[in-house]
C-alpha cells in the first residue's frame, strides 16, 4: 500500500457544473466527505507499519454488530477521546501519522482547491454482458446474412482444450474497485463538508468512495559515474 499524504472517506452525491474565471462550463462530481475520525494507530514497533484507521457515518450503535461496538469503544477508552459509532473504517498509510492523534476529526477542509487526487470506489455493476460492451470488440459484419454480428471469435488455442487465463471474453461487468487518479478539486466547501471534483468518479450517486491525496514519491539516488 502506498503511503497518502492526506485521505478522507465519503459519499459520492453526483454531478454537477461550475463556471470557471473565464466562463467556460466544468463538469464536477460532488462528494460528501467526512466528517472522519481517527479510530487506530498503527505502529512499526507493534504491526510492523506506520498507519491510521478512519472511521466514517455515525450510526446508532444498534446498527453495529458487538465486534465493531466493543472496537470503537475500546479504541475511545484507551485514547480518552470521544469516538462516535461509525459505520465504515478503511486503513491508510499516512506519511505523517504523529500529526493525527487517535479522536481526530478530519473534514472537508483538509483539501484545498487546486490539489490533484485519487478517488477509489466500486464501480455499478452491470450485470452479464458481451464483448463489445464489456471489452469494446468492433463487432463481426453488419450486412445480411452474417450470423455474427456481436458474437465473439475464436477463443484462441483448440489443442489446449481449455481457455487461457485473460481471455477476454462475455462476463459480469462492473462493480470491482476502481480508482481514478489525478482529479483536480474545483471547489471546497468546509462548512457542509462538500467537494467538488473536475471529472467523474466510479460508482453510483450515494456509493462510499475515499478522497486520497498521495504523498510525493521519495527522490531517487542519482548513480555516480554514470
Amino acid at each position: 500500500m502506498k503511503s497518502v499524504q492526506k485521505a478522507l472517506l465519503g459519499r459520492k452525491v453526483g454531478m454537477t457544473q461550475v463556471f470557471g474565471e473565464g466562463g467556460q462550463a466544468m463538469a464536477v462530481t460532488v462528494i460528501l466527505a467526512g466528517p472522519c475520525y481517527v479510530v487506530q494507530r498503527r505502529s512499526t514497533k507493534k504491526e510492523g507499519y506506520d498507519a491510521l484507521q478512519l472511521g466514517y457515518e455515525e450510526v446508532p450503535a444498534k446498527r453495529l454488530n458487538k465486534p465493531r461496538a466493543g472496537h470503537l469503544r475500546r479504541a475511545a477508552q484507551q485514547a480518552q477521546a470521544d469516538i462516535p459509532t461509525l459505520r465504515h473504517l478503511a486503513e491508510f498509510r499516512f506519511a505523517d501519522c504523529d500529526a493525527y492523534p487517535v479522536g481526530a476529526k478530519l473534514e472537508a477542509g483538509l483539501f484545498a482547491v487546486g490539489e490533484t487526487v485519487d478517488v477509489t470506489a466500486i464501480s455499478k455493476g452491470k450485470g452479464f454482458a458481451g464483448v463489445q460492451k464489456r471489452h469494446g470488440f468492433s463487432g463481426g459484419p453488419g450486412s445480411h446474412g452474417s450470423m455474427s454480428h456481436r458474437r465473439p471469435a475464436s477463443g484462441g488455442a483448440t489443442d489446449a482444450a481449455r481457455t487461457f487465463p485473460g481471455t477476454r471474453k462475455p462476463g459480469h461487468m462492473g462493480s470491482v474497485r476502481t480508482t481514478v487518479k489525478r482529479l483536480r478539486v474545483q471547489m471546497v466547501d468546509a462548512e457542509r463538508g462538500l467537494l467538488a471534483v473536475y471529472g467523474g468518479v466510479p460508482g453510483p450517486s450515494g456509493g462510499l468512495v475515499m478522497v486520497i491525496s498521495p504523498a510525493a514519491p521519495a527522490a531517487k539516488a542519482s548513480r555516480e559515474g554514470k
